[in-house]
């Protein structure tokens, strides 16, 4: 299993920015995915998560900054942030879950909100 991101950088704040996530070795349709991150110093923390029904979860820190959301015959999750503060800057990471199944992560891409 592999899930691969893209998409972090450095931006300003109030600026944009939208991750990618592209998974292989799973079937991609059947799996609950998502977006966590991990500032320095800070405990893992989840973003958003979106079921695969399509129901979606957002973290209260970004809530009403983010939008996530699937493709899955790209088998591909998408995370959109806008309004980005300082406190956005962390590595996120993809999550692929399953009920009674492992748990896949990522490798994480940096995102960090500096002027």
């Amino acid at each position: 299993v592999q899930l691969v991101e893209s998409g972090g950088g450095l931006v300003q704040p109030g600026g944009s920015l939208t991750l990618s996530c592209v998974a292989s070795g799973i079937i991609f349709s059947g799996w609950q995915m998502g977006w966590y991150r991990q500032a320095p110093g800070k405990q893992r923390e989840l973003v958003a998560t979106v079921t695969s029904m399509g129901s979606k979860y957002y973290g209260e820190s970004v809530k009403g900054r983010c939008a996530i959301s699937r493709d899955n015959a790209q088998n591909t999750v998408w995370l959109q942030m806008t309004n980005l503060e300082p406190e956005d800057t962390a590595v996120y990471y993809c999550n692929a879950w399953k009920l009674v199944s492992n748990d896949y992560w990522g490798q994480g891409t940096q995102v960090t909100v500096s002027s």
